[in-house]
């Protein structure tokens, strides 16, 4: 089991930026794939985006791709996810996961591990 805190949400208006923070606890981070999630009032809880083990590979929601990127500093224990362009709809909470399966792209992808969520607030 790893420990996950998410930083860095917070209001932005349309068309801004906004970069999330996932600092992991433990020496075994790089056995773990890491992904974001996020949940709107009154919807599911939604993939975002995922990435494997060594960084070489990433996934993305439909509605992020273009927009968002993940990336991982092994070194440093965190995952963080880069938010351009930003929404109304982006607006959620939005929260980091840590996986030992290989799946770890789309809603139906095993994660193990959840931090508490950081909301983003995006204005028209």
């Amino acid at each position: 089991q790893v420990q996950l805190v998410e930083s860095g949400g917070g209001l932005v208006q349309a068309g801004g930026s906004l970069r999330l923070s996932c600092a992991a606890s433990g020496r075994t981070f790089n056995n773990y794939a890491m992904g974001w999630f996020r949940q709107a009032p009154g919807k599911e809880r939604e993939f975002v985006s995922g990435i494997s083990r060594s960084g070489g590979s990433v996934c993305y929601t439909d509605s992020v791709k273009g927009r968002f990127t993940i990336s991982r500093d092994n070194a440093r224990n965190t995952v963080s996810l880069q938010m351009n362009s930003l929404k109304p709809e982006d607006t959620a909470i939005y929260t980091c996961a840590a996986g030992s399966s290989p799946i770890f792209c789309g809603n139906y992808a095993r994660y193990d591990s959840w931090g508490q969520g950081t909301q983003v607030t995006v204005s028209s």
